[in-house]
């Protein structure tokens, strides 16, 4: 059985930064991808940031620049380092696991979800 589990998540001002966690267990995901999703109350999923194991990232364009994504092979862990938070950018946070090579912006790219931590960004 695969587990994500989250962590990290609070309340922040504007303009602050944040760290979340996501620790992976049940299963090795090296040359797996790792991904974050964020979803707002009455929105849809949205991606946020995705990495191999290798070191290959991309991110949405919303939060390059303000956002790094990394991870700790020897941990299982996925990280997602947040700066220079906008209000915009408060939702519920999701970890997500993928046993592809293929690094995908879309929910249905990931088959592991977390259970999500909440990040709220005041203004």
């Amino acid at each position: 059985q695969v587990q994500l589990v989250e962590s990290g998540g609070g309340l922040v001002q504007a303009g602050g930064s944040l760290s979340l966690s996501c620790a992976a267990s049940g299963r090795t995901f090296s040359n797996y991808a790792m991904g974050w999703f964020r979803q707002a109350p009455g929105k849809e999923r949205e991606f946020v940031a995705a990495m191999k194991w290798s070191g290959t990232r991309i991110y949405a364009d919303s939060v390059k620049g303000r956002f790094t994504i990394s991870r700790d092979n020897a941990k299982n862990t996925v990280y997602l380092q947040m700066s220079s938070l906008k209000a915009e950018d408060t939702a519920a946070y999701f970890c997500a696991a993928a046993m592809t090579l293929f690094l995908g912006r879309n929910p249905t790219d990931y088959e592991y979800w977390g259970q999500g931590t909440q990040v709220t960004v005041s203004s």
